[in-house]
């Protein structure tokens, strides 16, 4: 399935927030991109295209497709509660994100990678769907024989402290599995993002 590949530093000075993770490239030019650089004037954005950022700005940070995206909203829209709250809380119960959040990989792309390489089991049952929707009480945990994996081992070494400030998540480093425990609530979710331009956005 198509994935954005492009420059990365670049997309995410476009859209003003370290999107991607820490990057040097961003950290020294933490302005929109173009021929003149940061001595042009900034334009006024009109009310669509600010609501349009936020929601590239949510798109790229979880590394969702468009169709799957609006498909997203569709279900939190449907759903009980503050549709832009439970956007974030199911962007934030996929299963790629969740291997992140639990430190074993270091960003959201090697997290898909881990899971579509099938080293990731949910509930004991080995997953290779990036998309899965966790359920409080289930189960994450790298399959045995991947246990061994450089990357996860250094990955979870350096995020022993990050994976404490999730509290809807818990993690045993020794069985290397962790469990989604329920959706988190709007406070506790780091990103920087305003969920109620989106819903503007889709409610026109």
């Amino acid at each position: 399935m198509a994935r954005y590949t492009g420059p990365r530093a670049k997309k995410a000075r476009a859209l003003g927030e370290p999107i991607f993770g820490f990057q040097k490239a961003f950290e020294r030019k933490k302005y929109a991109p173009g021929q003149h650089g940061n001595t042009r004037r900034k334009k006024q954005g009109s009310d669509y295209g600010v609501q349009l950022k936020e929601k590239q700005k949510a798109k790229y940070t979880y590394g969702v497709l468009e169709r799957q995206f609006r498909n997203l909203f569709a279900t939190a829209a449907s759903k009980k509660g503050v549709t832009g709250e439970v956007l974030l809380q199911l962007l934030e119960a996929r299963l790629d994100n969740t291997v992140f959040r639990l430190g074993i990989a270091p960003t959201r792309r090697a997290a898909r990678q881990l899971v579509s390489h099938r080293h990731i089991t949910v509930n004991g049952v080995i997953t290779n769907v990036a998309s899965c929707q966790l359920r409080s009480g289930d189960v994450i945990a790298v399959r045995g024989k991947s246990q061994g994996l450089e990357v996860v081992r250094d990955s979870v070494a350096s995020n022993k402290a990050e994976v404490k400030k999730f509290g809807w998540l818990e993690w045993n480093a020794d069985k290397m599995q962790g469990k989604f425990m329920a959706y988190p609530e709007r406070e506790n979710i780091p990103e920087k993002i305003n969920e109620q331009l989106i819903v503007e956005l889709y409610s026109k």
